[in-house]
Order: structure tokens, then sequence, then C-alpha cells
């Protein structure tokens, strides 16, 4: 049979015969976008970018039942704020602390970390989630950059400063004490 008869015979079909054709797409969703609010431009791609890093466990949802985010081996079950009595970013001065300077401490498992956050904060805002997850997410942003600024690594972007973060966090900071304030704007300052 020609291709123009093969063609012409398929659209003769009738509608309700369904070819059995499996779709296979080329980029699929990551995996931790389990809800359909649409997402800001901005947390849509970093979703994006973080689909071929971070893998879900969907047997643990530790946070708005969302399935458990992993990237680079780091858990965010491991690191949920969420587990402590601590107000978020008070959770994340302690939890997320470098010495000093920092840049002796680990930017692959910052990034980790930050990535864990990441997809976390996108999956919330994907369900129309609270999100009391900003302030630790910035904090880890934050000393990502005091880390790479600290190594002379240069930062291109300029939402991902340190001085440019220091102000998000503050922002996000919610009920914190001036002392963990001050605290954090005297590490913007450790480099």
């Amino acid at each position: 049979m020609h291709i123009p008869t093969l063609l012409t015979a398929l659209t003769l079909l009738p509608s309700s015969l369904s070819l059995s054709i499996p779709f296979i797409s080329r980029r699929q969703s990551p995996c931790f976008i389990i809800g359909s609010t649409p997402l800001p431009a901005e947390t849509l791609k970093i979703a994006n970018d973080l689909a071929s890093t971070v893998t879900c466990d969907v047997s643990v949802r530790p946070l708005q039942n969302i399935p458990d985010t992993i990237s680079g081996g780091v858990k965010f079950s491991s690191i949920n704020f969420e587990n402590s009595d601590l107000l978020p970013l008070d959770f994340a001065l302690t939890t997320f602390s470098t010495p000093s300077p920092p840049s002796s401490a680990s930017l692959t498992l910052f990034t980790n970390r930050l990535n864990t956050y990441l997809s976390q904060e996108a999956a919330v805002r994907s369900i129309g989630g609270s999100l009391s997850i900003k302030a630790p997410k910035f904090f880890l942003a934050f000393q990502v950059a005091r880390i790479k600024t600290s190594r002379g690594i240069a930062i291109t972007d300029p939402g991902q400063t340190v001085e440019h973060l220091l102000e998000k966090v503050i922002k996000n900071a919610g009920r914190v004490s001036q002392v963990t304030k001050d605290e954090i704007t005297r590490l913007a300052k450790d480099l």
C-alpha cells in the first residue's frame, strides 16, 4: 500500500475507533510536582532543572503530603525544618552552619541540601500549600553563595549573590529574634 493511500485509509476510519499508539514524552514532569497549581516562571525553571537531579521516595511524605525528595543522597526528610521545635530560620541557622571561613564547607553537600529544599518548595507551590519553607530555603541558598564567594567562585546571577540572598533571608525571616537576624547579617561578612 502506498503512503498516500494509507493516510487516506486512516482518515476514513471512524472517529470512535482509537488507535493504540503510546505517547512518549520527551521530558517527564519532575517527580515532586504533584499538584496542578501553575508555578511562577522562576519556580518552574528550577523544577525543570532539578527534574534530572532530584529523585522521589513516594513512601515517605515529610511535608504537606509531598513525596520525599533526594539529591546526591541527601533526603529532605532528614533535614526537614518541620521536625524541629525551632522557628524555620532558627532551625536553618543551627542545622546548616558552616565553618569560618565557609570555604572549607562542602559545596556539594550544601548544594544537595538546597536542591531538596528547592524541589519541596516547588512541590508546595504546585499544591497551593503553606510556604513556611522559604526561610530555610533562602538560608541554604545564602550559605551556598557564601561558600562560593569564599572560594572565589564567580556568581553571575545577581539573584544568587550573598548580598541579595541576605535580603531574601531577612525578608522571609518570620518572627525570629533580632539576635538571629544579627547573626545572619554577621555571616554575610564572614567570607
